[in-house]
């Protein structure tokens, strides 16, 4: 089983966005360092502002200028980005049939369940590389974190290079830019999903 592991203070740093954002989805991308033995460890969280323009209760949207913003940011740090987080509004912490859909294989997918009165606890999710189904995949505690201070869009990033997977995934996703997303409507490097 896929392990990604996540220091206390990270997960309690997205259930409260998670709740700031209430009723609508939040998200934001996982920073951290990925071992060849298929363990993450998320090091720091970036909230980011959901850009989607409809639908925000079930969808979410990261633009493509905050995710190479942030495999920039991680990569100057010799970290990567290891995947990506939002949350489901009085939904479970399970991927939608539009999540499996739109994601992209090797990359986690955190989902934290929200409802107003309280988030709950983040389920990790990682898709097959045939992208039939995603697996869950064992989120344990982690260390040495570091939380960005602020609002969404203004924490720091680290990133450690994946230009291969960048590569497998714009061939995945029908384009030669290289800059698709995992999930959504796909435009220039956008992210995007819903409950």
């Amino acid at each position: 089983m896929d392990v990604i592991r996540v220091a206390p203070e990270v997960l309690a740093a997205m259930r409260e966005h998670a709740g700031r954002a209430y009723p609508e989805e939040c998200c934001g991308v996982l920073v951290g360092r990925a071992r060849e033995d298929g363990v993450r460890d998320v090091v720091r969280i970036v909230p980011v502002e959901n850009t989607r323009p409809d639908e925000r209760r079930r969808r979410y949207l990261i633009g493509p200028d905050t995710v190479r913003d942030a495999e920039a940011e991680a990569a100057r740090a010799g970290l990567d980005v290891v995947g990506f987080y939002h949350s489901h509004p009085d939904h479970p912490a399970e991927p939608s049939e539009f999540d499996r859909s739109h994601a992209w294989p090797w990359y986690d997918y955190l989902i934290v369940p929200v409802a107003a009165d309280a988030a709950g606890e983040p389920r990790a999710w990682r898709l097959d590389d045939d992208r039939a189904a995603f697996r869950e995949t064992h989120l344990e505690p982690g260390r040495d974190a570091a939380v960005p201070t602020g609002e969404p869009g203004t924490g720091d990033t680290e990133h450690a290079g994946r230009t291969g997977k960048r590569a497998e995934r714009a061939e995945h996703d029908g384009s030669t830019t290289g800059t698709e997303t995992p999930t959504g409507e796909h435009e220039a490097r956008t992210k995007e999903a819903d409950a």
